[in-house]
């Protein structure tokens, strides 16, 4: 089973997350952010991971903390649903257009955590929701995921896309990554025998 249950509690937020590794794309998120709850949203249906998220978090602060501990829990769930990453083709990447916004991905499942974040919001709110926090949930995805990811913004000039396509550019890379190999099911994709 590459599925996983996740809950956390902090002082400031109550988090818990499912996934299926295995699933269709289907998502019930409910953060309380709306914002982010449509780029989870986008999250699962690209990577045709099955996710339901519940957060409730101090958001008469801001949105900080929920964003950054539902990245946090996300990878957590990765991880447990991921095992010992037998069989897993290990790497993905994306180009992703969306209207004036190409975003591309790559990701490796390497067990070794590092983020480079090459994008640009042209402004610092998306609504009420402030930019910044699309990398915190991805620098939180990417150091509880044990996650190598690199994300570049080639072009965009509005920030709502120029978020959006990072989302699915980030899920497409990971649907390939967390694919069964039918070449080497039975194998860890790694010279070393463990990642």
């Amino acid at each position: 089973m590459r599925s996983a249950s996740i809950a956390r509690k902090t002082a400031e937020t109550e988090i818990t997350v499912e996934i299926d590794l295995d699933g269709t794309g289907t998502y019930d998120n409910q953060t309380g952010v709306g914002f982010f709850d449509h780029m989870l949203d986008q999250l699962a249906r690209h990577a045709l991971i099955d996710m339901k998220v519940r957060a409730s978090g101090d958001l008469h602060v801001d949105d900080h903390h929920t964003v950054e501990d539902t990245g946090i829990a996300l990878g957590q769930a990765l991880t447990a649903a991921l095992g010992d990453k037998r069989g897993i083709v290990r790497y993905g990447a994306c180009l992703l257009p969306m209207d004036d916004a190409l975003v591309r991905a790559a990701l490796d499942l390497s067990g070794r955590p590092y983020l480079v974040w090459n994008v640009q919001m042209p402004t610092a709110k998306i609504g009420t929701f402030d930019t910044e926090l699309v990398r915190e949930f991805f620098q939180a995805l990417s150091t509880h995921g044990g996650i190598t990811l690199h994300v570049d913004a080639l072009h965009g000039v509005n920030s709502h896309h120029i978020a959006e396509a990072a989302f699915k550019a980030v899920a497409r890379a990971l649907r390939q990554a967390v694919e069964t190999d039918p070449r080497k099911a039975d194998a860890i994709p790694s010279t070393k025998g463990a990642l």
